[in-house]
C-alpha cells in the first residue's frame, strides 16, 4: 500500500495502542481512538484553511498531541514538517531564529504550536499561521465533517530536514511511496510479529530514526508502542531500560551515546530489571563503537539481556530511515582490518584481531529490501571491489526524491538513479562497513583519519566528556596540515590533562595533535539531533569563539 495515511487507517482497526510515558505519567490510547481523534482535528485544521499539498510544522515536545497532528496533517492531504527542540542551543533568539528559518525553507502555512513551546516559535504572520496544537488536538468537530481529498503515492508526506552535521539543513523530500517502501522493508528485515513485537522509543520526533523508524512504523503496522520523550531519557537515562523490563519491549534503537549511558544504568547499585524481551536493540545515526556495543552487553547480561539482540545498522532521512539492516539476533559482528593499510591504501585487508595496527569495522547489515549499494571512488569515479574504501552509493524504492526547492542541492546528491551519500565505506559479501564521512576526513602525510577514532579513543579519558570530543584539520602558515582536538571537559584543565590527550591521539591513530583545546560543558556545536558539527568547531576554532574551560 502506497498511501501512508490509507496504510495507518488500516492498521488502526487492530487492537493495539501507544502508551505514553513523558513526564513520569502514563497514557495508553488504541490506534482506532488515535486515528477518531486525527479525523476531528484533520476537519478543523481544513476549516482553518489548511489544504492538499500544504506544509504544516509542528512544535511540540513528544505528546499524545503531536502524534494526533501527524494523522490529522496527513488526512488533509498536507505534508508534515516536524521541528527540532531546543536541546542545544545557546540562547533562544537562536533557536526562534533557527525555527522561523525551517518554516520559511519549507514554505510553511501553518505552525502548530505546544503551550510549552510557545516562546520558542516566535510570531505568526499573516503568511503564516500559529495555532495552538493541544486546543485542536482537543476539538470536539465531528470527524464526518472531514472532506478526504484524492490521495497519491507521488504526494509529499514528510518534508525531513537533515541534521546538518556537515552542511546547512536541507529539507529532504519524502513522497508517501518512498516512506511506504522503506516501512515495508523493516517490516520484512525484522521480522515484525504484531501479537508479540512491543517498540519503546524515548527517540525525537523531529529526526528521522525517532519518526519514521520509531513511531510511523508502529503507527502504520498497528505495532504496539510505548513512546518516551528526549527530555526525560536525557533527565534520567536508566528510564529507558525500565521502560523495555515494565513493558516487555522486544524492540528499540538508539545512537551510540545512547547505550553508553543506558549501560551505566545499568550498573547502578541496586538495579534490577528483566530486558529478556528485547530482541532488537538497534544502534545507529552515528558511528558504532563496538567496545561500547560490548559494554552494553555486559552491563545488560545481570538483567537477563540477549547479547544477540544488539543491531548495528546504517539510515540517513534520504532514505526515510532504514538504509541497511543485519539479519535480527545475529548480534555485534566485526571485520578486524590492518589499519594501516586502511588509512595509505583505503584497502580493507583482514588482520588477526591481536596483530599490531588492527582495527575493528562494525558491520551493518546488507541493504533493506528494495535498496542497493555500490561502492565509488570519489575522485575516479570508478566502481570500488570488495574490501575498497569509497563512497556509498544508493539506488532503488525508497531513495528521496530530493531536497525541497533546492535544486542544486538536489542535482549533487544524485548521479543519475544512484544517491551519493557522502559516507566512505566497502562492502564484504554484500554486507556494509562505514568508515566516515568524506566532508569530515582528515589528511596528514598522506593518510587517511577518520576523526571518529581520534574522539573515541579521547573520550574514554577521565577528564573528558565522552561523546563531546570533536577532531578536524588545521592548516599552518606553511600549508602543513594537523590535527586539532577539542574536548569538553568539567575538571580543571592541566599540562597533565593535555599530555595524555596527545598521547591517547598518537597511539590510536600514529599521528601527532597539533594542538588541544578544552571547553565548557555543553559547547561543543551539535545537531539538533546530537551529531558533532566538526566544521562548525573548526570554524570557531579559527574564529577563537570557542567557550574555553578554566
Amino acid at each position: 500500500m502506497d498511501i501512508l495515511i490509507e496504510r495507518i487507517e488500516k492498521a488502526a482497526a487492530e487492537d493495539r495502542s501507544v502508551t505514553f510515558v513523558v513526564g513520569g505519567q502514563e497514557t495508553v490510547v488504541s490506534w482506532a481512538e488515535m486515528n477518531r481523534r486525527a479525523q476531528s482535528m484533520a476537519a478543523e485544521l481544513q476549516s482553518r484553511g489548511v489544504s492538499p499539498g500544504d506544509r504544516v510544522a509542528i512544535l511540540s515536545t513528544t505528546s499524545f498531541e503531536l502524534v494526533v497532528a501527524l494523522q490529522a496533517i496527513w488526512l488533509t492531504g498536507a505534508t508534515v514538517v516536524v521541528l527540532p527542540l531546543p536541546m542545544r542551543m545557546g540562547s533562544l533568539p537562536d533557536f526562534i531564529a533557527a525555527t522561523k528559518n525551517r518554516v520559511e525553507l519549507a514554505e510553511c502555512s501553518t505552525v502548530l504550536v505546544s503551550p510549552q513551546m510557545a516562546a520558542f516559535a516566535g510570531r505568526g504572520d499573516d503568511q503564516v499561521a500559529h495555532l495552538d496544537l493541544v486546543e485542536l488536538a482537543g476539538t470536539d468537530r465531528d470527524p464526518e465533517e472531514l472532506v478526504r481529498p484524492e490521495y497519491r503515492p507521488e504526494d509529499l508526506a514528510i518534508l525531513q530536514f537533515t541534521s546538518g552535521s556537515t552542511s546547512a539543513p536541507k529539507g529532504v523530500m519524502l513522497p508517501n511511496h518512498v516512506i511506504s517502501a522503506n516501512l515495508s522493508a523493516m517490516v520484512e528485515t525484522v521480522e515484525i510479529d504484531l501479537e508479540t513485537d512491543v517498540l519503546v522509543s524515548w527517540l525525537p520526533l523531529y529526526h528521522d530514526m525517532g519518526l519514521i523508524g520509531c513511531c510511523v512504523l508502529p503507527m502504520a503496522e498497528g505495532m504496539n508502542l510505548v513512546l518516551g520523550s528526549p527530555q526525560d531519557f536525557l533527565g534520567s537515562p536508566q528510564c529507558w531500560m525500565e521502560w523495555i523490563s515494565t513493558y516487555s519491549g522486544t524492540l528499540t534503537a538508539g545512537p551510540n551515546f545512547s547505550y553508553v549511558l543506558a549501560a551505566r544504568g545499568l550498573r547502578r547499585p541496586g538495579t534490577s530489571l528483566d530486558l529478556s524481551s528485547l530482541r532488537l536493540a538497534l544502534n545507529g545515526a552515528e558511528p558504532v563503537d563496538p567496545q561500547c556495543v560490548r559494554d552494553f552487553i555486559s552491563a545488560g547480561q545481570p538483567h537477563q539481556l540477549n547479547p544477540a539482540a544488539v543491531f548495528p545498522a546504517f539510515g540517513m532521512a534520504e532514505l526515510a530511515i532504514a538504509g541497511s539492516f543485519p539479519r535480527p539476533l545475529s548480534g555485534l559482528v566485526v571485520d578486524v582490518v590492518d589499519g594501516e593499510t586502511l588509512e595509505m591504501k583505503g584497502q580493507a585487508v583482514p588482520a588477526k584481531p591481536d596483530a599490531s595496527g588492527a582495527r575493528e569495522m562494525v558491520m551493518l547489515g546488507s541493504a533493506v529490501p528494495g535498496l542497493r549499494f555500490r561502492i565509488v571512488d570519489p575522485v575516479t569515479g570508478e566502481h570500488c571491489p570488495d574490501r575498497s574504501v569509497g563512497e556509498l552509493q544508493i539506488s532503488g524504492t525508497s531513495v528521496t526524491s530530493g531536497y525541497y526547492n533546492r535544486a542544486d542541492a538536489t542535482e549533487e546528491l544524485f548521479d543519475g538513479e544512484w544517491l551519493l551519500t557522502g559516507d566512505l565505506g566497502y562492502l564484504v559479501d554484500g554486507q556494509l562497513v562505514l568508515c566516515g564521512r568524506i566532508k569530515d576526513l582528515i589528511i596528514v602525510g598522506g593518510r587517511n583519519i577518520y576523526p571518529q577514532d581520534i574522539e573515541r579513543s579521547v573520550g574514554q579519558l577521565d577528564g573528558v566528556r565522552a561523546g563531546n570530543v570533536a577532531a578536524f584539520a588545521t592548516t599552518d602558515s606553511k600549508g602543513k596540515e594537523g590535527i586539532v582536538v577539542v574536548a569538553e571537559t568539567r575538571v580543571p584543565v592541566t599540562d597533565e590533562l593535555a599530555a595524555s590527550v596527545k598521547q591517547t591521539v598518537l597511539a590510536s591513530v600514529g599521528a601527532p595533535c597539533r594542538e588541544v583545546v578544552f571547553v565548557k560543558p555543553g559547547s561543543l556545536p551539535k545537531t539538533s539531533s546530537g551529531k558533532l558539527q566538526r566544521s562548525q568547531c573548526a570554524s570557531m576554532y579559527q574564529q577563537e569563539s570557542l567557550q574555553l574551560a578554566g
